[in-house]
Formats: structure tokens, C-alpha cells, sequence
């Protein structure tokens, strides 16, 4: 499955939303989603905080979940600050995600 975040990923709203729908991937019956964070250009904690969840959602129902770049600056900085880049399996770009 593939998830495609556009904008900012911040604030309850939208992460709400991310959870709900990362939620559902990985109760979906596939093996692998990519969550594409290629058009995203700011995230602050309650997005990181979404992705938190929906990673321990499919780590729990057995589904691989990686993060699709490119990545802006402002986004990559937020994983490597707060020490959760080794969290998470990243690829490049959403190709590279779906092939890897």
C-alpha cells in the first residue's frame, strides 16, 4: 500500500488522520507500506508522533513500513534531533521503497 503525506505534517488533525490511515494499512493483509514523505515539507512532533504509532501498528501485525524521501531538510533534521532516524526503515524515493 502506499500513503502519501503532501504539505505540512503537524498538528492533532492531521496526524490523527495519518494515524488512522497507517492503521488500516497495516491491517489491510499486505506485506509491506510506503509511506511517502516526498511532498512533505515541515513535520513537527504530533507527525513524528503518527508515525511512531502507525510503525508500531504494522511492527505488531507483522507488516514492513518504510518512509519514502526525498526527504526535505526540515523533516530529515526532525528524525535525526530527536534520535528516531534508526526507528525507521527510509528509502530514497517511493521506487526504491516498493522494490527494496
Amino acid at each position: 500500500m502506499l500513503v502519501r503525506v503532501q504539505g505540512s505534517l503537524d498538528g492533532w488533525a492531521g496526524s490523527a488522520a495519518l494515524v488512522e490511515t497507517l492503521t488500516n494499512a497495516a491491517g489491510n493483509g499486505g506485506r509491506r507500506t510506503v509511506v511517502d514523505l516526498s511532498g512533505v515539507d515541515f513535520a513537527d512532533s504530533s507527525g513524528l508522533h503518527a508515525l511512531l504509532l502507525g510503525k508500531r501498528k504494522h511492527d505488531k501485525a507483522g507488516v514492513t513500513m518504510v518512509v519514502a524521501g526525498p526527504l526535505s531538510a526540515n523533516v530529515r533534521r526532525l528524525f535525526e534531533v530527536t534520535g528516531t532516524d534508526s526507528a525507521f526503515r527510509f528509502a530514497d524515493d517511493v521506487d526504491a521503497a516498493v522494490t527494496g
